[in-house]
């Protein structure tokens, strides 16, 4: 086996025989077969370890032993403790979930720490049959048949070609000692029923199941290729615009394909969304309608479906902003609101006001528009209602309510970022001009 690793790092892994590599190690078989294949093919590595305090005692040993491997090995090791059970119950999250959780984030906040370019972990070609079965029995996308990936980011796993019977046996005809973690044989948890009980009877059904199973993996994945690059395509023919809080989707463009579904799965996935039967719906549905997940909207404002985060849609009741007499600057949810008194008007834009001081009764106010405002549109005749001149403008339902009102007393000023009002305008009887700019 040791050849075949290392032909294996030289032919598709060669950027590890020049980095500084850390070492995920539990103590158990499958990570110390990665140390010591690592350690003989003279990588430059550490090890570090997780004491997740989980099994008393036992966890104990197992740190020690790798402390004494390590110096065995002449290697440097990194050991840390986690309280893994107040971590689980503080996060609402399963056991499993908080170990790895916290493994990663100490691994990756001690390789940047210490500048390891890479993680190696021991996951083997069992391991990526376990994670592809355990999607299948839960329900999954395309993604979650692919199995693990052997570079992510960086995190790389070198053993994924071998399958744990070649481990076993190195192990074995290298004399090379473990700890056996009693957990792993309890069928009460997924992956340990699939590895004891299921997987070793469709092993005895077909001897040839792992390399099958990567043939398999290798099919899938020049799939996922073909369907990565389709929908690629529509997304960007999709796309109608991208600001800073939401990206909004031409809903045309997803009726125009065979299985708009499948497009809208592989496009939102990412989100959190989970009621695809909903997301569909929105294609047909009025404006106004939208689905939720734990982090992000998506709405349906006429020909378009926006995607933003929860927090973007405003609350028309909350609290409005107070502007004295004496403010030179205000900070706003749009930006910052600057006033200065000025003898001429050279700067013309939507972000940018001048009106007549003497007309402005302080303190003024900036608040969310509400049903019922009406304003005088600068430039025209007569009022107008602010839910009007959105409609006119085709602002987005989100747009809207991102929308301040910039007010004296109970009268709009300006519409900030859009249209000011007629009443406070310039004339020949101004005696001081205040210039309003939305930084």
């Amino acid at each position: 086996m040791l050849l075949d690793f290392k032909n294996h790092i030289n032919q598709n892994l060669p950027f590890l025989k020049n980095s500084k590599l850390l070492i995920a190690i539990s103590g158990g078989i499958d990570s110390v077969v990665l140390a010591q294949l690592c350690n003989q093919a003279k990588l430059n590595m550490s090890l570090a370890h997780c004491n997740f305090n989980l099994r008393g005692n036992e966890s104990n040993l197992d740190e020690i032993f790798v402390v004494e491997l390590a110096e065995q090995l002449n290697l440097e090791v990194f050991t840390q403790h986690f309280d893994t059970e107040t971590y689980a119950k503080d996060n609402k999250i399963s056991i499993q979930m908080a170990a790895r959780e916290l493994r990663y984030e100490w691994f990756q906040e001690l390789a940047k720490l210490l500048e390891y370019d890479y993680i190696l972990t021991a996951h083997h070609a069992d391991d990526n049959l376990e994670t592809f079965l355990i999607n299948l029995t839960r329900g999954t996308g395309l993604d979650g048949l692919t199995g693990i990936p052997e570079i992510n980011t960086n995190i790389v796993r070198p053993l994924l070609p071998f399958s744990r019977q070649e481990i076993e046996s190195y192990a074995h005809d290298n004399t090379i000692n473990w700890r056996e973690d009693s957990s792993n044989s309890s069928s009460k948890y997924l992956r340990n029923a699939l590895r004891l009980e299921v997987i070793p009877k469709l092993k005895e059904l077909n001897s040839n199941l792992l390399d099958n199973f990567k043939k398999t993996l290798s099919n899938l994945n020049d799939t996922a290729d073909i369907v990565d690059e389709s929908v690629n395509a529509v997304t960007k023919r999709a796309i109608h615009d991208i600001d800073d809080v939401s990206i909004s989707f031409k809903i045309s463009e997803f009726k125009k394909v065979n299985n708009p579904k499948a497009y809208l799965f592989e496009i939102f996935k990412e989100y959190g969304f989970t009621e695809w039967n909903d997301i569909v719906s929105l294609l047909d549905a009025q404006s106004g309608k939208q689905v939720l997940s734990e982090t992000h909207t998506l709405l349906k404002d006429r020909e378009y479906l926006i995607l933003s985060t929860k927090d973007v849609i405003q609350s028309e009741s909350e609290e409005s902003i107070s502007i004295s007499k004496e403010d030179k600057q205000v900070e706003t949810a749009l930006g910052l609101l600057t006033f200065e008194e000025t003898k001429q008007i050279n700067d013309l834009s939507k972000t940018t006001i001048y009106v007549d001081k003497d007309l402005l009764k302080f303190p003024l106010t900036v608040r969310h528009w509400q049903k019922g405002d009406y304003f005088y549109p600068l430039g025209m005749k007569g009022k107008k209602k602010v839910s009007k001149f959105f409609k006119d403008e085709k602002l987005s339902l989100i747009a809207k309510s991102k929308s301040l009102l910039l007010c004296s007393n109970d009268a709009i000023v300006w519409i900030i970022n859009h249209r000011a009002d007629n009443r406070f305008k310039i004339t020949d009887l101004t005696k001081t001009i205040i210039k309003i700019t939305l930084q």
